[in-house]
């Protein structure tokens, strides 16, 4: 499909439940199916929509696109389903563009819950070797064959690239990785590694403008996160207005499948604290 400059890429998109929208956004690799974790559980309340993003999973647009493009579409989202104002949760690149949309459309956006993200973005992940790769790789195959079989996890898991994306090598973690994440990684275009490519290495700080989201934000992060550190999280808490932390501790980038009865409990909780949010009145 050809675009033209500034046009939104419709995309493909797993909407579940009924009542109160909230627009779920995966990271980087990722798609749709990725949110599952959040999804799954939401959806019995609230009406959820998590879109494959632009150069993901069953959004392929033909050309090459830049960052902010993924704005444009998920306006365009919005705009297709009716949705005047809705909670935004967004897992890691997700995060960012959850805090762009609060920025750009601040009387869309009624509440933030941002996971393993953060405003100013850095990592602590060491230089990644042949041998990471192909520890990981092997690591993934057996996975997909046999899910969370603890041989596996103790033989590849732990030497793996996946020793700094999760802390807890339990079955359950696996499995996720099994069922979504591996998947996601070999749904990744070419053309999305690009376009985030870019943006890393122009930058990328929003601290300076974080006073002008005033609605409630909940952040999540792990201590042991190495892609976008606890201590980037925290800083981007520190400068939202109105914003509640949890800070989990001994757990990595991927801690919503580390620990996901913890996460869920404390978004339900943060979502009790404030009615307003999702109530269709303003």
């Amino acid at each position: 499909m050809q675009l033209r400059p500034n046009s939104a890429f419709p995309l493909n998109t797993y909407i579940q439940g009924s009542g109160y929208p909230i627009l779920c956004l995966h990271g980087h690799p990722g798609t749709g199916k990725s949110m599952s974790v959040f999804t799954r559980h939401l959806s019995k309340r609230f009406k959820t929509l998590a879109p494959d993003l632009r150069g993901y999973g069953g959004s392929r647009p033909t050309d090459d696109f830049e960052l902010e493009d993924h704005l444009i579409d998920l306006e365009a989202l919005l705009d297709q389903q009716q949705i005047d104002r809705c909670l935004l949760l967004g897992w890691s690149l997700g995060g960012i563009f959850a805090i762009e949309l609060a920025l750009k459309f601040p009387e869309r956006i009624s509440g933030l819950i941002l996971v393993a993200t953060a405003a100013r973005p850095w990592s602590s992940h060491p230089p990644v070797s042949w041998e990471d790769n192909l520890l990981t790789g092997i690591a993934s195959l057996i996975n997909l064959v046999k899910p969370g079989w603890q041989w596996n996890i103790d033989t590849f898991g732990k030497r793996s690239l996946y020793r700094y994306l999760i802390q807890q090598h339990t079955a359950a973690a696996y499995q996720y990785l099994a069922a979504e994440g591996t998947s996601a990684y070999l749904q990744t275009s070419a053309a999305a590694s690009r376009a985030l490519n870019r943006a890393i290495r122009n930058g990328y700080n929003r601290l300076a403008h974080l006073d002008q989201i005033t609605c409630p934000v909940l952040m999540l992060a792990g201590t042991e996160d190495r892609h976008i550190t606890a201590a980037a999280s925290l800083e981007t808490a520190k400068a939202l207005p109105d914003c509640q932390t949890h800070c989990y501790e001994g757990v990595a980038h991927l801690f919503p499948w580390e620990i996901p009865d913890q996460v869920l409990r404390d978004i339900d909780a943060w979502i009790a604290q404030h009615p307003e949010m999702i109530t269709f009145d303003r």
